[in-house]
């Protein structure tokens, strides 16, 4: 009986604890119930249980439950772990974690949250959709920034690093547009979080400790984006960005300038990792089989500092005792990736190590009738 008792009152406390959670946990199972169905407006993080910039927010977003906790009847704050239930990520068009989507209560088309990412921006958001007027916020905690903080006192050793290719943003915090370019800002910091070579940085001009700054580069108008490219003799080689001011525009710049390959959201596009040195010998050699390939793909790579020359060589070693290798294991690494459960660094390996591959494979399988021969016939 004693036991009987134990065990329902582990439940109750289970049940509790889960009842009383101010952040909604959605699965494909309640999301109609809670959210499309309910006629109650909703913000919804889309999130990953690997993604960086999904933990960094965590805390922040679990206190705007908290804030919202005496207002359940008027708005859900909930979250969703798409990594798990991608069929809700792609349901709303989720590319990238964090994602924050808002829903009306009315309609099951959401709008896309793209402000702040404070407690004190989320909770204005809220507000401002619902009309829900909270009293004794605790104020903000900020996350933390991607974007690198810049003044007289830092600037010239990190704007001026030959090693580093720094976009800067000269700005002021009263400028409107200086706001709106905020956060498509943060998002591209973010996306180059994993490349040592590069620092996506602003400084605050209206700060006493940046004006000498400013006043060197004659910045006049807000905001003004300048490039400090790694290979510079000095600070002042900067030259004026001038491209577009959407996060794919910034990135196609950075890319470029950096010899970096990264996407929106921080993942890595179909030419990182790839070598074009080796890819046009394999494009030339293949045809003919893999023999002696590994030893002239060693050779070129002698040419190139490039890390990933070691993983060619080692494909073509593999290819020696196995012709359908390079297929077989991209088949492994795409299951690999569709599981979940890898942190970011791993998806970078990975995702570099399939563009080699596809390499391989575009390779054997063009021209038509040029395939490689089997083992047994070399």
């Amino acid at each position: 009986m004693k036991f009987l008792l134990s065990a329902a009152s582990v439940l109750l406390s289970a049940a509790l604890a889960v009842a009383s959670a101010n952040v909604v946990e959605l699965t494909p199972d309640n999301f109609d119930e809670v959210i499309t169905n309910s006629g109650k407006p909703a913000l919804v993080k889309f999130f990953a249980p690997w993604c960086g910039h999904c933990k960094t927010l965590a805390p922040t977003f679990e206190e705007l439950g908290d804030a919202f906790a005496g207002f359940k009847d008027k708005v859900v704050i909930a979250k969703v772990d798409a990594d798990a239930h991608r069929s809700l990520g792609k349901k709303f068009d989720v590319k990238g974690f964090p994602t924050l989507k808002w829903f009306d209560g009315k309609s099951a088309t959401p709008v896309t949250y793209d402000s702040g990412r404070t407690l004190d921006a989320l909770t204005t958001y809220v507000s401002d959709k619902t009309g829900i007027k909270l009293k004794g916020s605790k104020g903000a905690k900020e996350p933390v920034s991607a974007v690198k903080v810049l003044t007289d006192a830092n600037f010239a050793t990190i704007a001026g690093d030959k090693t580093k290719s720094v976009l800067v943003k000269f700005y002021a915090p009263w400028c409107g547009y200086c706001k709106k370019l905020a956060p498509v800002y943060e998002k591209v910091a973010s996306a180059f979080t994993r490349e040592d070579s590069v620092i996506v940085a602003e400084v605050d001009c209206d700060s006493a400790g940046s004006k000498a700054t400013c006043s060197k580069f004659d910045i006049q108008s807000y905001p003004t984006l300048k490039h400090f490219p790694g290979a510079a003799a000095s600070v002042e080689d900067a030259r004026p960005y001038e491209a577009g001011r959407d996060e794919e525009d910034f990135i196609e710049f950075i890319n470029e300038k950096a010899g970096t390959h990264r996407t929106p959201g921080g993942g890595l596009n179909e030419k990182a990792g790839t070598i074009e040195l080796l890819d046009e010998l394999i494009r030339t050699k293949v045809a003919k089989g893999f023999v002696g390939l590994a030893d002239e793909l060693a050779d070129a790579g002698k040419l190139v500092e490039d890390k990933t020359k070691e993983y060619y060589v080692r494909v073509a070693r593999k290819l020696l005792e196995k012709q359908a290798y390079a297929k077989d294991e991209l088949a492994r690494l795409t299951k690999m990736v569709t599981k979940g459960g890898l942190n970011a660094d791993k998806l970078d390996d990975i995702a570099r190590r399939q563009n080699i591959l596809r390499v391989f494979e575009e390779a054997s399988a063009a021209p038509a009738g040029s395939a490689a021969p089997a083992k047994d016939e070399l």
